[in-house]
């Protein structure tokens, strides 16, 4: 968010910028107008939604455009259970918005703080073997382009463009509403628990196809993984949520207080790193409730973080995953963070981390206040070598070139990007590196 004084900074505190001038537009006619002045200041502009991305992929040095006032439900098909709203409507808000209709989005992250716009544009997923992310969730949206027109892009209108704009970086113009594919309202029933983790990793593939979703976190230092199983069930199932004091005790007590004080002391003491993640292994996520599907979904993360994240082939999470456990060995690091594991479906987005094949993610975490830079690099170097895609919105270190040979239709995009925006008026430094200029 844009604080006083004018920096902006995103939620990790990786990226901050100064920007020329900050636009708060209310409706699609005021972006089309800030886009119109801005090329015409030859002035690079940008959205930005809540700033949950690593990178700087939403950083805007020109014209910073905020969306947090162009949100709502734009309209309702019900029979097809589709619904648009505008860019900068939050995830979190989603669920009212779509109750009145009985429908629900059909897979979420385990972040519901971001924009729709910015969680489609950076490839924000959620897990299930299934399901893809919430990009292959998309059936058309609108975006103004360099020249300040509108164009629509849906079944009817430039059809074609779909998979390339449902996961456009903001490279190809702003976004300004997103119509969603929904689903009938539905209910999660979910078991949380720590279990061994040479069963888990044993078992990694039925787990994963027998499941709805399913994931899990291993804490390093310890032989325990957190596991993660949501079995979806219809709207009309018994719900047993959990208790609003227990959810305090784990989510408020456990999962934001003790683990920002173990992070801090981890920090300050790395040769308690081991023992804290130990009993961090026996106190977290050992719970079995029944709930509305994004109630479940998404949990609170308060403990500032930074993230890098990988896409590889499915086959390939059990190696890289080894070979990780053996980096943080042989380099007798402490690594306080939990690391994540979580599966997509394949999908035909351009610029999808699943593009065209069923993928597994794995995601590494340092705190805040911790230089992530050795341990991100040596574990980008496995996942490199294992085939994977980094998530756009987390840190990575790739650019143009290497990307270029993971995207089978990265020059499909590059020559639309030139058809749209000729001028680059929607550039920034890192699609400079993950584009070209």
């Amino acid at each position: 968010m844009t604080r006083p004084g004018g920096v902006w900074r995103n939620w990790g505190r990786s990226e901050s910028v100064r920007p020329q001038r900050v636009e708060y537009p209310p409706t699609v006619a005021a972006v089309q107008r800030a886009v119109t002045a801005a090329a015409a200041q030859r002035l690079p502009i940008k959205a930005v939604g809540a700033g949950h991305s690593f990178t700087g992929i939403a950083v805007a040095p020109g014209v910073l455009l905020e969306l947090r006032d162009l949100g709502g439900l734009v309209s309702v098909d019900v029979d097809r259970a589709r619904v648009t709203l505008l860019a900068g409507t939050r995830l979190h808000q989603i669920p009212a918005l779509l109750a009145p209709y009985g429908l629900a989005m059909e897979n979420l992250g385990d972040i519901d703080r971001q924009s729709i716009s910015g969680a489609i544009s950076t490839g924000t997923h959620g897990t299930g073997a299934r399901f893809t992310g919430i990009a292959g969730q998309v059936v058309g949206a609108t975006l103004v382009t360099a020249s300040g027109e509108l164009l629509r892009v849906d079944e009817d209108e430039n059809a074609e463009l779909i998979p390339a704009v449902a996961l456009g970086l903001g490279a190809l113009g702003i976004l300004v509403d997103v119509t969603i594919q929904c689903v009938p309202a539905f209910v999660l029933h979910a078991v949380e628990q720590p279990e061994a983790l040479e069963d888990v990793l044993a078992a990694l593939d039925d787990r994963v196809a027998a499941a709805d979703h399913f994931e899990f976190y291993w804490f390093p230092h310890t032989d325990r993984a957190m596991t993660k199983t949501n079995t979806r069930l219809p709207e009309s199932a018994p719900r047993h949520p959990l208790p609003p004091v227990g959810k305090w005790i784990d989510d408020t007590l456990v999962g934001t207080g003790l683990h920002r004080m173990a992070c801090a002391t981890g920090k300050a003491i790395p040769a308690l790193v081991p023992p804290i993640n130990r009993l961090s292994a026996k106190i977290w996520g050992d719970r079995e409730f029944t709930d509305a599907s994004a109630r479940v979904f998404a949990t609170n993360r308060s403990v500032r973080f930074r993230e890098m994240e990988y896409a590889l082939p499915a086959e390939n999470v059990r190696p890289a995953f080894d070979a990780m456990r053996a980096l943080i060995d042989d380099r007798g690091w402490r690594i306080g963070f939990p690391i994540e594991v979580r599966f997509a479906g394949a999908d035909d987005r351009w610029l999808s981390t699943a593009h065209g094949r069923a993928s597994g993610y794995i995601a590494v975490h340092r705190y805040w206040r911790e230089d992530p830079t050795e341990y991100f690099e040596a574990v980008e170097e496995i996942m490199l070598r294992w085939d994977g895609r980094p998530h756009w919105g987390k840190m990575h270190t790739l650019g143009s070139d290497v990307l270029r040979e993971r995207y089978p239709r990265f020059g499909d995009f590059l020559a639309l990007r030139d058809r749209l925006d000729p001028e680059r008026l929607f550039r920034n430094p890192y699609l400079d590196r993950v584009l070209g200029g």
